[in-house]
């Protein structure tokens, strides 16, 4: 079968396709070249069934979207869906930088945080209360007082994984993988989907 990953997140759709390749061996993903919807969604699940949404429609395929973000308890669950241009830019130096400046007179271990992964699947052909299906990742932890490690993206050279003495950039694209909210959420979805299209 053959799936729309819906975004334009070459790093995304990279980790997408070493998560789901392994669990459904018969999915095919292609990158979605359509147009970005507005991400309006007041939750990650929403915000995650509207590109998914937007995807499908474009392409008549079956589509896969995901929207993640950390959330820190010291800042009342910021910055959440608005991770991705926290700094007010979508760049993830400046937001890393721009959470660490507000959490400078946070202790460590007052720093908790968690990252969620909210994972849509939207199937065109169907017009029952299967078309649309979302799976959510938790994966918590705490945020560093510096940056450390040159892996993953996003928040990952900040976040320490519950469990772990070193931040997500610092283990390997395969440990990660098995354990992020991003792997939960979609480990989840794959299951759906084994159950409904057998790939």
């Amino acid at each position: 079968m053959r799936a729309v990953v819906a975004t334009h997140n070459a790093h995304k759709v990279a980790e997408l396709q070493r998560i789901l390749g392994a669990a459904l061996p018969g999915l095919e993903l292609v990158a979605y070249d359509g147009p970005s919807p507005v991400e309006d969604g007041d939750s990650f699940a929403a915000n995650a069934l509207i590109k998914a949404r937007a995807a499908a429609e474009h392409t008549g395929l079956i589509a896969i979207a995901d929207d993640s973000g950390i959330s820190v308890d010291a800042l009342g669950g910021a910055p959440g869906i608005d991770s991705a241009h926290y700094s007010g830019a979508r760049d993830d130096v400046a937001n890393v930088e721009h959470l660490l400046t507000n959490l400078a007179d946070v202790p460590v271990d007052e720093r908790t945080a968690q990252f969620s992964c909210a994972a849509a699947l939207v199937d065109p052909a169907r017009s029952d209360d299967t078309r649309e299906h979302v799976e959510l990742g938790i994966w918590p932890g705490r945020v560093a007082l510096e940056a450390a490690g040159g892996g993953g993206f996003g928040y990952d050279p900040v976040f320490i994984p519950e469990g772990l003495e070193v931040t997500s950039a610092e283990i390997s694209a395969d440990e990660k993988n098995a354990i992020s909210h991003r792997a939960r959420a979609f480990a989840a979805l794959a299951a759906v989907m084994r159950e409904r299209y057998g790939a």
